[in-house]
């Protein structure tokens, strides 16, 4: 059974860090892709950026490039959204999404492409 669980948000002042992670299982993150997705209250939900298994290839939304950045341990079968400078418009309920099996070298921040979708982690950034 394909499974994703993010963890690791939480309450973080503007200009700080915070690290997600999305445990995979069911899979081995050989051909996957995983996609980081968030929602804020009142939006809609918007792509934040991926990660192919097959090529580590990663792409990030415009809006946070520069700040986050995406990661992969494949002995732990987890991938990681490291965020940095956060702003209060990252507040948001962050999603880990797999697409599996995926045998591309590239990734899409489509939501529609992705088969299997975490609880979603809520991050808020406030002083």
């Amino acid at each position: 059974q394909v499974q994703v669980v993010e963890s690791g948000g939480g309450l973080v002042q503007p200009g700080g860090s915070l690290r997600l992670s999305c445990a995979a299982s069911g899979f081995t993150l050989d051909y996957y892709a995983i996609g980081w997705f968030r929602q804020a209250p009142g939006k809609l939900r918007e792509g934040v950026g991926c990660i192919s298994g097959r090529s580590g290839f990663v792409h990030y939304a415009a809006s946070v490039k520069g700040r986050f950045t995406i990661s992969r341990d494949n002995a732990k079968n987890t991938v990681y959204l490291q965020m940095n400078s956060l702003k209060p418009e990252d507040t948001a309920v962050y999603y880990c999404a797999a697409r599996y099996p995926w045998y591309g070298n590239d990734c899409s921040d489509d939501d529609y492409e992705y088969d299997y979708w975490g609880q979603g982690t809520s991050v808020t950034v406030s002083s």
